[in-house]
């Protein structure tokens, strides 16, 4: 999602004893039972998707969420945020002052879960076929900046980039450049179905039915060797339809902790009326939710229009009465808690008025009621998103400037619809890949952006996205970034709506769960661990 935004293996057996020389700590789970987490995210190989896990394809949250215990990469973000540290490396930096040169040097004996070695031919190999494969709409864009991979010897690896990039290791920290074993996956093809293999803390295989993933195993890879500590075993994914289901599977104590997606409901339920025996953790949220645009179709061509909703559009109702304490309303692509967030949209549009927009669409010459569909996902935004868009529809049509109706579709249907440009208005949401303001706004500005807009910005594209990323300083940029948001408030190509808060539920005996998911939603299912009790 990304974010971004899609989406998912068992070990049957256990392992042997984890060797002190492999990178994982001595400190997991004194059983052998494996931890049970849910999950909604929903795993599906089709004819437009049959290569949902392989990190050339793969670009949502959920997916992510699975490659990230199995496939390793150079960096990671390290527990607590901050800059990216070495994690297949013992080593990486940039090597000139213009931030295009970037060294890392691999820790020694690294080895992929068969036991064979991982050298700089295999991360070359990687990276190389993410950018050959170039899937559509897939996570190369975070390497388009790469000129060429070089290697020295078994350890060094050399990236050059066409231009200064600031972000470029919190995008190496990415799965998109997740290492893989060559005999696994093809140079110039995907690799289909649902099965992962890498050098990372878990092993899997998958649990499938009808072409879909049902349950998913990560055992302890005993050959891993990076920098996350591994506080257990074995952990379970299961995929519930829904969050009722998955919310009925914790009080049964069939699973042990439920994280994406809670509703709004259970969340709010539980911080009003705790449940003995069960937990509720909040945790810093980054995720956005946001109305989308196709900009080239006649509905919302004209600018107008787009501007006209962002002044109709009341944000504090959607979150109070949709999202209640889950959501807070969200004024820019950049969400608070992020360096350079700026509030551009109330800015520029401040408190909702009806008589605004009929100004905005009159000076315009535009017909009233402009006509439009609303459409959502049925199965991935989150559970509230049907009430969200009934919300807005009757804010827009209240003011009599619209005619709006709204239409959802399950998420296999609609992305690829989305993508061909199908929608002239559509609801979406983000998980951001890195916690930099660089990836709220480029994967929507940039070319190729993810959503494959036909909207593009000179302006954005020639001249501020890459002035923000030659700032080693991020907070230097603020000010490049402040200017990408008003451009974004005056063009809306995008409408920010609503800012999400996270909460994951677990059972009393688990440990480690205000760490096993950070403020990118990213799961880290090696912090979790069972009391001793």
């Amino acid at each position: 999602m990304n974010r971004k935004t899609l989406v998912l293996p068992a070990v049957v057996g256990l392992l042997a004893p984890v060797l002190a020389a492999c990178g994982a700590s001595g400190d997991g789970s004194d059983g052998r039972a494996a931890i049970v987490v849910g999950t909604t995210d929903q795993f599906v190989a089709s004819k437009d998707n049959p290569a949902p896990l392989d990190p050339a394809i793969g670009y949502e949250a959920g997916v992510w969420n699975v490659l990230r215990q199995t496939v390793q990469t150079l960096v990671h973000v390290p527990r607590g945020g901050g800059e990216p540290v070495p994690e297949a490396a013992e080593s990486c930096t940039f090597t000139d002052t213009q931030n295009e040169s970037y060294r890392c040097k691999l820790r020694s004996g690294l080895k992929f879960s068969d036991g064979k070695a991982v050298t700089a031919d295999d991360v070359k190999y990687s990276i190389d076929r993410v950018i050959r494969i170039d899937a559509p709409n897939g996570p190369v864009t975070l390497l388009d900046n790469i000129d060429t991979v070089e290697t020295q010897g078994e350890r060094e690896i050399i990236f050059h980039l066409r231009a200064p990039d600031a972000t470029f290791p919190y995008k190496l920290a990415t799965p998109v450049a997740g290492i893989v074993p060559r005999s696994q996956y093809a140079a110039k093809s995907a690799r289909t179905g649902f099965q992962v293999d890498g050098s990372g803390p878990y092993t899997m295989k998958p649990e499938v039915e009808h072409h879909q993933l049902v349950k998913a195993v990560f055992t302890r890879n005993p050959h891993y060797k990076g920098d996350l500590k591994v506080r257990n075993e074995k952990v379970e994914l299961d995929v519930f339809p829904d969050p009722k289901a998955m919310g009925k599977a914790l009080d049964s104590q069939k699973i042990d902790m439920m994280a994406r997606s809670m509703s709004p409901e259970q969340s709010q339920q539980m911080l009003e009326q705790p449940k003995d025996g069960i937990k509720l953790t909040e945790m810093p949220g980054l995720a956005i939710h946001f109305l989308g645009f196709n900009t080239n179709d006649p509905a919302v061509k004209n600018k107008a229009v787009r501007q006209a909703m962002a002044q109709i559009i009341d944000r504090g109702e959607i979150a109070s009465k949709v999202y209640g304490t889950t959501a807070e309303p969200l004024y820019s692509l950049i969400p608070s808690g992020i360096t350079a967030h700026a509030n551009s949209f109330y800015n520029k549009y401040s408190e909702p008025s009806t008589e605004k927009a009929a100004a905005i669409l009159n000076a315009a010459g535009v017909d009233t009621p402009v006509k439009l569909t609303l459409h959502y996902p049925t199965d991935r935004v989150g559970a509230g998103t049907a009430a969200e868009f009934g919300t807005l529809k009757k804010q827009f049509d209240d003011t009599g400037l619209f005619d709006v109706s709204v239409q959802g579709t399950p998420w296999a249907k609609y992305r690829p619809a989305q993508l061909r440009g199908d929608y002239a208005v559509y609801g979406m949401g983000w998980f951001p890949d890195f916690p930099d303001p660089d990836n709220f706004t480029a994967p929507f500005l940039d070319r190729k952006n993810f959503l494959n807009s036909p909207y593009t910005s000179a302006l954005a594209q020639k001249t501020l996205i890459p002035q923000s990323r030659r700032e080693t300083d991020r907070s230097a940029a603020a000010k490049t970034f402040q200017r990408l948001q008003d451009v974004v408030a005056t063009d809306v190509p995008v409408l920010p709506i609503w800012q999400g808060k996270q909460y994951a539920a677990s059972r009393d005996g688990l440990t480690g769960v205000e760490w096993a998911v950070n403020s990118s939603a990213d799961l880290q299912l090696w912090e979790l661990a069972k009391d001793a009790r």
